[in-house]
């Protein structure tokens, strides 16, 4: 049976999900699963807006607090102890990371 992992990896630190990117590439690799990937969708810009008291006041405002999310989207095919490796890691607090599993 053969297991297909898609895994979606979101994060506002660009270097920190770019590096995690790199060693699943390479763990991947390494242990002879066939990988898709990584895709990059485009970067989602939010905007919060912060209000300067909380009575209701929508008029006293500062700035937006404005962020970005980089995204990356996975598909491993082959092993199913090599997905559950990558799912056990340890990953930066920075990053989230989403998985859905299907065995064909």
């Amino acid at each position: 049976m053969t297991t297909v992992l898609h895994l979606t990896l979101k994060s506002g630190d660009r270097e920190t999900l770019d590096s995690v990117v790199e060693t699943i590439k390479r763990t991947v690799r390494r242990k002879g699963t066939e990988l898709k990937g990584p895709h990059s969708d485009a970067p989602t810009e939010y905007r919060v807006p912060l209000y300067k008291q909380l009575d209701g006041d929508s008029t006293a405002r500062y700035d937006d607090w404005q962020y970005t999310v980089y995204q990356r989207r996975f598909e491993l095919r082959g092993r199913e102890e090599v997905g559950r490796q990558v799912l056990e890691w340890d990953y930066p607090e920075s990053v989230r990371v989403e998985a859905t599993v299907d065995r064909t």
